[in-house]
């Protein structure tokens, strides 16, 4: 069950690495919301030390509670982030009229 959960962190980091290298900006926000997605699936993978997952079975002895306060922690910080980007986003769609990274700022040639 360990394997599966690293497997779909690193299948998070590389669709999210992908879509921030792209050039639509709406790309780029959606790719920094699945890398911390994965960041939070990383967390959730240190914070237990056996074989098997803690949510898997209501034997299993209780997981260390700094990891889950740094996902809380890091799932809030990760929303206001990516509300922060929508809003630049559309103000710059609002302006531009297009959401590519070209329309961002810069040196008219």
């Amino acid at each position: 069950m360990m394997l599966l959960l690293i497997l779909i962190t690193v299948v998070l980091v590389y669709v999210g690495i992908h879509l921030i290298l792209s050039k639509s900006l709406i790309r780029v926000v959606l790719g920094t919301s699945l890398l911390s997605h994965a960041a939070h699936l990383y967390l959730i993978s240190m914070s237990f030390k056996g074989q098997d997952l803690p949510f898997n079975d209501g034997k299993l002895p209780n997981v260390d509670a700094i990891p889950q306060a740094l996902i809380l922690t890091a799932i809030v910080i990760s929303f206001a982030t990516t509300a922060l980007l929508l809003v630049l986003v559309y103000k710059n769609y609002q302006k531009n009229k297009d959401s590519q990274i070209e329309s961002l700022g810069g040196l008219d040639e």
